[in-house]
Order: structure tokens, then sequence, then C-alpha cells
């Protein structure tokens, strides 16, 4: 590793060293190398305090103590032809989440208004399948047009999987702000957690996105296995993709999916995981995502002076926190809701997977 002259380091250099290094780059919003990104990650959980506080440097830096609201939409819900193994709405998938088809536009818009009500910024809107077709599209520009029409200063992001031609222009006509699309993990192991389509297909959405003028949003999800070279992997190529904002997700192993039984995450691994993004992207909105009630635990608070956003509600297919709940923890961890006028920097554990069953595509209020 090197210090900020440009020294090599040992690699036996003390935490506290390391630490100070990649801080200092941060603050000149210069990435980790290769080798400081794989030892930060060796650190030992008696040093994850250490690396939190060091971390949570870079956050305030940029960020102060402004904590981003984002909202889930899912559009619709199951049913897709991918097998993405992490996926409880891959094809084959035996998880019992609710399945249904598109949700009509004043349903979606009713649900966005509620979660801006409760000072959500950004909303999401997500729909499963392979892509969406020039019809989804034209629904969902609709629902964008409706959501702005109602809430014009609250941005709008897009997730549809993969894009064909001419259709993100499409959607930022209708004034979406963003898309998402996801890489997941690293390309050498894209193979391992999807055999339907491929890293660089994911790649590419995002460019063409990107390319229409959409803010591009994309993260990664752990817990599948991966290796400390793997998380540092799709961490610098997400870099290389230059992203406004990057959700960082932790696997929800949920029962009748390939990866049902994996828990292989600690609440320490996550802060290191959260640690390593923030120091690579040091002014760039990093998200903390799915997941994170079941992994992080008791130490959710904790990843807020490493993540400048969060996920309020519910996500996809699985039940999060009550809203009123992290509105609290935000509070009392010190930080505040970022407001809409505010501009944003460029198995054994099975039973706490709880399966959505409230808001979109039901009956039943949705969790805001």
């Amino acid at each position: 590793m090197t210090d900020p002259s440009g020294v090599h380091l040992p690699l036996d250099t003390p935490p506290s060293d390391l630490l100070s290094d990649l801080v200092a780059a941060a603050l000149e919003r210069r990435p980790p190398t290769r080798e400081q990104a794989l030892a930060l990650l060796d650190t030992s959980d008696d040093d994850v305090l250490d690396v939190v506080a060091a971390a949570g440097r870079v956050r305030r830096a940029f960020f102060g103590r402004r904590v981003k609201l984002n909202y889930l939409v899912n559009m619709k819900s199951g049913l897709c032809p991918e097998d993405c193994f992490y996926c409880s709405q891959r094809l084959g998938s035996e998880a019992e989440i609710l399945k249904y088809s598109w949700i009509k536009t004043d349903e979606a818009t009713e649900l966005a208004a509620k979660a801006v009500g409760a000072g959500a910024k950004r909303v999401c809107l997500v729909a499963s399948g392979r892509g969406p077709s020039d019809r989804d599209i034209e629904r969902v520009a609709d629902t964008v047009a409706a959501i702005k029409d109602g809430t014009p200063d609250v941005e709008v992001c897009v997730c549809l999987g993969l894009l064909k031609d001419g259709q993100a222009a499409r959607l930022a006509a209708a004034g979406a702000d963003a898309y998402s699309h996801n890489l997941n993990t690293a390309e050498e192991k894209y193979a391992d957690i999807c055999t339907t389509h491929t890293f660089a297909d994911r790649v590419s959405t995002l460019q063409d996105a990107t390319a229409a003028g959409l803010s591009p949003c994309s993260g990664a999800i752990f817990g599948m296995g991966e290796s400390d070279e793997d998380v540092v992997s799709v961490a610098f190529a997400l870099r290389e993709l230059d992203p406004d904002s990057v959700p960082v997700n932790f696997l929800i192993p949920f029962e009748g999916t390939p990866l049902g039984g994996r828990w292989d995450l600690t609440p320490a691994r996550c802060l290191r995981i959260l640690a390593l993004f923030r120091f690579v992207f040091p002014d760039v909105e990093v998200r903390l995502a799915g997941g994170r009630e079941i992994h992080l635990r008791t130490v959710q608070p904790l990843a807020l002076h490493l993540a400048n956003a969060i996920f309020l509600g519910d996500y996809l297919t699985s039940e999060g926190a009550a809203g009123a709940d992290d509105l609290a923890m935000i509070a009392d961890a010190g930080f505040v809701v970022e407001g809409r006028e505010e501009g944003t920097l460029p198995a054994a554990r099975a039973e706490q997977v709880a399966v959505r069953r409230r808001g979109a595509g039901t009956q039943v209020a949705a969790n805001t």
C-alpha cells in the first residue's frame, strides 16, 4: 500500500496507518488502491469501530449528518423469466412471495405520495422481468409523469431490467431522474449467480441510461459467497461506471431460492464492506439497502456513519422496519433527514425474512 506521498508501505502496516491513508485520499476524492481495499476488508473485528470512525470522517465531510430517504414501489412482482440465484422473483422460485402483474398508475402514485409525506426524497419504481416492452415503458412513463405532477421536486428512479434502444430516452422524456441497474457481484463471479444474462448486459444498460441523461444508480449484493477480491472487484467496476448513487445490499436468503441457506455475513463484515464503499465513493450517495435489518441488526445506527441514504419501509418482496422506527433511529443517532430542497451530490435465522404482505398489490396499507 502507499501513503499520501506515494511511498510504498508494507502489507503489515498497522490499521491506524492504513485508515489515515484512506481518509487522506478520500478527502481528496482519490480511491484506495486495490491493496489498501483488501487490507481494509481484512481488518480485525477488534478494529471495526476504528474503521467506522475513519470512514465516518469522509461521510461527514461530504454529506454532513444528512440521511436521504428512498422508497421502493414494486409495480410488478414475481413471475420473472431470469434465473438470478439470489432473487425470490426468479424463474423457478418457490419462495412464497406476492405475485401480481402491473399495478395501476393511481395506486403507484398514491404509494409514492405517502412515502414523500413520510420524508422520502426519491421514489424508485421497480418491476420484475428481463426488461420492459415498449408498452411497459409507456405505462411507467405515465406513472412517472403522474408522480411528478403531484410532487415536482421528488426524484423518480426507474428499475426495469435490461433496456432496449430508445427506452431510456423515453423514460427521461417522461421526467424520470435516474435509472437503477445493479452489477450485483464481480464480473468473474457473475456466472455463479445468474446464467440468463451477463455482467456485460448490465453494464450496457447502465451506460445506455446514462447516455440518455438519466442519473446512473448501481450497486451490489453481498453475502452470496463472494471473496474479498470479489468485493473489491465489483466496487472498482462500479467506480469506473461513475454512478451518482450506489446501493449496498446484503443478501436476503429466501427459502425456495438457490441461496436460501446462506447466512455468511456478520454485522462487522457488513460494516467493513460499507466502509470500503465510502472510501471508493467518497462524495457519492452510498445507500444502505436490502438486508440491513437482518444482517446489521442492532448495529444499524453505526452504518449511518458510513452510508448517507437508506430505503424507508418495505423492499420488493420482503418487509422492512416500520418507517417510524427508522426515523427514530436516524434522530437517535444524531442524524437528520435530508430535505427534497437540498441538492444531492453526484436457515438458522430464516424466520427473520418477513415476506411482504402489504402495500403494492394488496389491500393492506403500505409501511410508510
